[in-house]
């Protein structure tokens, strides 16, 4: 029933605290942290540009960005196959039945115990906050969603933002982008949406889109593009001064 799957959810939401506490502890403690990489953080709502935000910032800096090169990497440290982090991005659950199915073909560090008895989804969650940090320690890089900004959240040089513009200007961009119908942009961004915020909200404990839980919060249909790289390079310059 509803209160035992609650209850199984919380146990699970336990183990990865225990887990997270341990990778936490490694990375800080780490000869190759990385706590001299500059990082930036892009979470954003479908439409809005942020993935274009995010990879114009990179190319000014000179810096690697990961979007769905994430997926891959963890799939390599990980040993799990792509295909399962492709099935899981930014969603926060799957069925039952697909979980079963497909955590036939996990393996490597997720395994054996403590993962044993926990959710795939949970396990694709853990091998991507590991691949973020092990990122974050190795190279500056500009990374998009997947919760980046919580995995990260004790690195000193991490900015996070968050961009979003006005819903006409999202429903527009997605038409032309897809070359789809109005009303089906709009399905479109309300589901992609919902995804996001749940993998988000669900992982995190904090609110997708929430201005506390970000550096900066930017409108790119107001900014444009390349006001809101400015921008975002304008408040490393002053983070840095503060410093």
């Amino acid at each position: 029933d509803s209160s035992t799957s609650r209850g199984l959810g919380d146990v699970y939401k336990r183990q990865i605290c225990i887990y997270f506490k341990r990778l936490l502890k490694e990375f800080m403690t780490s000869e190759v942290m990385g706590m001299g990489n500059y990082i930036y953080t892009i979470g954003r709502e479908l439409g809005s540009g942020g993935y274009t935000v995010a990879k114009l910032l990179a190319e000014r800096l000179g810096i690697k960005l990961y979007d769905k090169e994430l997926l891959a990497q963890a799939a390599k440290d990980s040993g799990f196959c792509e295909e399962i982090f492709e099935n899981h991005d930014e969603r926060p659950t799957n069925s039952f039945l697909y979980s079963l199915v497909m955590d036939t073909y996990t393996g490597g560090n997720y395994s054996a115990a403590p993962f044993l008895d926990m959710p795939l989804n949970q396990k694709v969650f853990l091998a991507q906050y590991e691949a973020i940090q092990k990122i974050a320690g190795r190279e500056s890089c500009v990374i998009v969603g997947r919760c980046a900004d919580y995995a990260l959240h004790n690195h000193e040089k991490c900015l996070n933002v968050f961009i979003h513009a006005d819903k006409d200007v999202r429903i527009a961009e997605v038409c032309k982008r897809m070359d789809i119908s109005v009303n089906k942009a709009k399905d479109m961004i309300q589901k992609q949406d919902k995804q996001r915020a749940s993998y988000y909200n669900y992982y995190s404990n904090k609110k997708w889109g929430d201005s506390r839980n970000y550096h900066l919060t930017l409108d790119s249909s107001v900014l444009g593009i390349d006001g809101c790289v400015d921008m975002i390079l304008a408040c490393r310059e002053k983070m840095l001064e503060k410093k």
